[in-house]
């Protein structure tokens, strides 16, 4: 067994360490495997789907699945979702920094009070809030509109808790010597803290972005045009109907739809993995 010491003491690791990466390796590759399956079957003949063999890898490859899915138009979805994404999780990161500096820099009545009722806030069910805010959007004629898009999925709790545990590390020499020279709140923020929050801002927009990109219901709900649907709503239509002939034959279709939903999301975080590793730790452990 010195061997295996030797090993571990070179590579800097314990003997828990050895027990828990084959866990670890086990279960990425349990996760991974439906994906996989996504993937492969976007790929196969129909009559390739349902095997009594499982194809992990199709024997035949054909593109049909992806040239039946941009029949309809999906790029217009897929702008669609990119402008609500993209603008809603701007807006959600920076009122989430603003909010978390607010709660861990500055002193002001009922602080701790106020960040509690925001984690409680996650206890309550969107579908609580859906049916209010619906009728409160068709009211004021916003409905099939970008702004009834955006606005609901500006507040996020998420990107308020992420900042306030990395604001609450901040280094407050940096704030005294800007305040020496003359800097208000608004310059401290903007000017000092919120340039040196560049890790808890990647992290915060990866989650968002792919919570607002693969959001369903609400988009569902407030898009009566069809010109005006997000690309996971468009996507839905391809779901193969259960007990009809074309049941089996609309999985490789669904597949290759749900593929093209996926693939932003995975660029994102594949681009910035170690931006996002480093963010959600200082966002998280520290204390």
């Amino acid at each position: 067994m010195r061997w295996l010491e030797r090993e571990l003491e070179e590579r800097r690791l314990n003997r828990w360490d050895f027990v828990i990466w084959p866990i670890g390796i086990a279960v990425a590759v349990l996760w991974a495997l439906p994906f996989v399956w996504m993937v492969s079957t976007s790929f196969k003949f129909p009559a390739d789907v349902m095997t009594q063999d499982i194809e992990w890898l199709p024997s035949r490859v054909t593109l049909d699945n992806y040239i039946k899915v941009f029949e309809y138009p999906v790029i217009r979805w897929g702008i669609n979702s990119l402008i609500q994404a993209a603008a809603a999780t701007f807006l959600c990161v920076l009122f989430g920094a603003m909010a978390g500096y607010a709660l861990a820099r500055m002193n002001f009545p009922g602080r701790n009070l106020l960040f509690a009722v925001f984690l409680a806030s996650l206890m309550i069910p969107v579908e609580v809030s859906v049916i209010p805010l619906l009728l409160a959007f068709v009211k004021v004629g916003w409905a099939s509109s970008y702004q009834a898009l955006i606005l609901p999925a500006i507040g996020n709790v998420f990107s308020v808790y992420i900042f306030r545990q990395f604001f609450l590390n901040f280094p407050s020499e940096l704030e005294d010597a800007a305040k020496m020279d003359g800097a208000g709140p608004f310059n401290l923020f903007f000017r000092i803290a919120l340039p040196l929050a560049r890790a808890p801002a990647i992290a915060a927009s990866v989650i968002i972005f792919t919570l607002n990109w693969n959001s369903f219901l609400w988009p569902l709900l407030v898009t009566f045009d069809e010109s005006m649907k997000t690309l996971p709503v468009g996507v839905a239509a391809f779901t193969p109907v259960v007990g009809t002939r074309t049941q089996i034959e609309g999985y490789s279709v669904a597949m290759a739809a749900v593929t093209i939903l996926s693939i932003p999301s995975l660029m994102l975080f594949c681009f910035l993995q170690r931006y996002f590793i480093q963010g959600i730790s200082q966002g998280s452990i520290k204390q």
